[in-house]
């Protein structure tokens, strides 16, 4: 059973994703004091989110193998110190070149929460991490909503800007004391395969080399790849609609720039809706497993439907949609991911987070050369191919898992786990 003993250290961890929604935002909404104070262009200040991109990249796989060396605490504990160096020297710093600096140590620390965080979160809470994971993208999404208010009255008031990043990082240092002083959950976490009957123990290296005719244990290359493609497709769809939703209103249906914003209003809305009713229905009716393939199926509706019907009331409910059904999925991938591959979740956390940082270097580019060279509505085509990728991915995800955890590949009873 869940217990309670976790609630201390997982308030710690959704807080620090509640600060990280606005420290994910933070160098786009002050891209006209940043430019100027740092005597930069928008070119300039896309430079520094790009140094935070590469910073996660090249440390999310040698993060995630040391959390399961060393534990979690003390890469969660140094990501929130990190981040709260980095809140805190962009606005004081005395020139452009320390600016990348802190921009690839802040990636360095997103790559240390996430390779730290999801484990223990999942081994605090085995019965329902599922639910334990979605909920970041919650607190994520607060955390975003809240920087703009906390902005808007420091601008009101004539305060200085930088205390939208002093603010965030103060809570971030206290945050990771009081993580420091924590106790965090075992990391000997028992999968659902030992749950059934099988106790054999599975791993990422020892997965690849399981004989061809043993389809009960889990594959690293045939589940494990599936799982960590659907780490690119998941977030290449968020990535998508997020930065091309209101030029498609505005170029595809016509709406104003004003009626085409409001899209990623109704996006948001979906996906915050999405939040609480997965972690209800997560908790009594479906897995995991389950959800990565539903959702996608609900997706390519949506956006098939986008370019379908061209008025601004379809495109309102096809964006909230949109958001309710891509919500959650890359969480949900990691969860079943843990479940597959339970002794080495540090590990393949930095697996599938790798593929997407690969997602957010790439799609970017390539967008931006189908806009150029085409009409925005072959971005939302090239939406509809990647939707029916991770559709074919999370039907083969599906297949396995009802090989390898035969018992438990059901929407019910379900399996109540414990730590060891």
């Amino acid at each position: 059973m869940m217990k309670r003993s976790s609630f201390p250290v997982a308030t710690g961890l959704y807080v620090n994703y509640l600060l990280f929604g606005m420290f994910n935002i933070m160098l786009a909404s002050h891209m006209s004091f940043l430019t100027e104070h740092l005597h930069t262009d928008q070119a300039g200040i896309s430079l520094l989110v790009s140094a935070m991109g590469f910073g996660r990249l090249f440390t999310l796989y040698i993060s995630g193998v040391l959390s399961d060396r060393y534990g979690r605490k003390p890469f969660i504990v140094a990501a929130g110190l990190l981040m709260a160096v980095f809140l805190v020297g962009i606005p004081l710093s005395p020139s452009f070149e320390m600016a990348i600096v802190l921009a690839v140590l802040a990636g360095v620390a997103n790559s240390f929460l996430d390779s730290g965080t999801y484990p223990a979160l999942i081994e605090a809470f085995p019965q329902s991490s599922g639910s334990a994971t979605v909920l970041v993208r919650g607190f994520i999404s607060v955390g975003a909503a809240f920087l703009p208010l906390m902005i808007i009255f420091f601008m009101n008031h004539d305060i200085f800007y930088g205390f939208s990043f002093f603010f965030p990082a103060l809570i971030f240092a206290l945050n990771a004391i009081y993580l420091f002083r924590m106790k965090f959950p075992d990391m000997r976490v028992q999968s659902p395969k030992e749950l059934v009957g099988d106790t054999s123990v599975s791993s990422v290296e020892q997965a690849g080399k399981l004989e061809a005719n043993d389809r009960s244990k889990p594959r690293f290359w045939q589940e494990g790849l599936c799982l960590i493609l659907l780490g690119f497709t998941g977030p290449t769809l968020l990535y998508i609609v997020q930065l091309w939703l209101p030029t498609f209103g505005q170029q595809f249906i016509g709406m104003t720039e004003s009626e085409s914003l409001r899209l990623l209003v109704y996006y948001n809305v979906g996906s915050l809706v999405s939040v609480f009713v997965l972690v209800i229905v997560l908790r009594k009716w479906v897995k995991p497993v389950h959800i990565i393939l539903i959702y996608p199926c609900i997706s390519l509706l949506a956006f098939g439907a986008l370019l379908l019907f061209k008025s601004g009331a379809a495109a309102i409910i096809c964006a909230s949609v949109i958001g309710f059904s891509i919500s959650g999925v890359l969480q949900l991938t990691l969860t079943v991911m843990s479940e597959f591959f339970s002794q080495r979740k540090g590990q393949i956390t930095g697996f599938v987070y790798t593929a997407t940082s690969l997602s957010y270097t790439i799609i970017p580019v390539f967008t931006g050369f189908l806009l150029k060279h085409s009409q925005i509505s072959s971005v939302f085509m090239l939406a509809i191919i990647v939707n029916v990728l991770g559709i074919v991915l999370a039907v083969f995800v599906n297949f396995r898992y009802s090989l390898v955890f035969p018992a438990s590949h059901k929407l019910s009873p379900k399996i109540v786990l414990e730590p060891k």
